[in-house]
């Protein structure tokens, strides 16, 4: 969302409900993830981490863009978690 609204309590609500829904996303992959690899599905939550690393980090980004520098360690925190849980998956076939 390039063109997001100059007023920084717009701005605020905007990364807080991205940043909401992306702590959720991250929590519900962490909480699948021992049931999609019992169940044999190890790519299908590796192709779920990889998108969440990607929606993260363009949320990372446009909040530096923006100068919400608090957001920015969040979102870039959610996409360290995320890139550890799939180094971990490293060793799953």
């Amino acid at each position: 969302m390039s063109d997001l609204p100059d007023d920084p309590s717009a701005t605020f609500a905007y990364f807080s409900n991205e940043y909401a829904q992306a702590v959720q996303a991250y929590q519900t992959i962490e909480q699948q993830a021992s049931t999609l690899l019992l169940m044999g599905n190890s790519d299908e939550l590796r192709h779920f981490i990889a998108q969440f690393v990607a929606m993260a980090s363009r949320a990372r980004d446009l909040a530096l863009t923006k100068d919400e520098l608090n957001f920015a360690d969040w979102f870039g925190e959610l996409v360290e978690k995320a890139a550890k849980l799939s180094q971990s998956l490293s060793r799953v076939p």
